[in-house]
């Protein structure tokens, strides 16, 4: 584990080639599982304050169940989360060409809204636990993202320089260079 600040960092942050191309993949991580994408209660608040301004990029299944659901629901764990359309995918997910799409980051680059997209899914595949005293940084390892493990490879992309923006966006940028010296020491370190 590294540690930066207040937070446990897991080494693969540093080490693991990664770079999801939704074109291999279809955006399957909006898809699969069984629970909606994590939201912050301030996530929460503007959803909540902006869903008028997103639904028309939903689609009408995700609509009606934000209707049901309300704009989050309760996994089985009482974690908040996206509501989730036939316990399947998120309510906010909409296709074109067979490729999964956020509608509230649609709404977001048209300039319709303030929120890009909920942080878990920003910052995905790296999942954030906040603790008491300290926040650990995880990478969530799951078999639809063998094409980004590919592409990463491929292109030479660590899971770090992937997630650059959102990783920023979390823990600001002096954060986000101390990661990147540590990662190029190890790399330096490895060779």
């Amino acid at each position: 584990m590294l540690i930066i600040e207040n937070t446990l960092v897991t080494e693969d942050l540093a080490q693991i080639k990664f770079a999801c191309d939704c074109r291999l993949c279809f955006g399957q991580c909006c898809v699969e599982g069984d629970a909606g994408a994590p939201l912050s209660e301030d996530e929460i608040t503007q959803i909540g304050a902006q869903i008028h301004l997103i639904t028309p990029y939903m689609c009408p299944e995700g609509i009606q169940a934000v209707e049901a659901q309300g704009v989050f629901a309760l996994d089985i764990e009482g974690v908040k989360g996206t509501p989730l359309v036939n316990k399947r995918e998120c309510a906010f997910v909409v296709y074109k060409k067979g490729i999964t799409f956020c509608s509230i980051e649609m709404a977001f680059l048209d300039g319709k809204v303030s929120l890009q997209k909920p942080a878990s899914c920003h910052l995905y595949p790296i999942r954030i636990t906040d603790y008491e005293d300290f926040v650990a940084v995880n990478y969530h390892k799951w078999h639809i993202c063998k094409s980004a493990l590919k592409n990463g490879t491929e292109n030479g992309i660590y899971l770090y320089q992937f997630l650059k923006v959102p990783l920023i966006n979390r823990f600001g940028a002096a954060w986000y260079e101390e990661l990147v010296m540590i990662a190029e020491h190890l790399h330096k370190k490895k060779s």
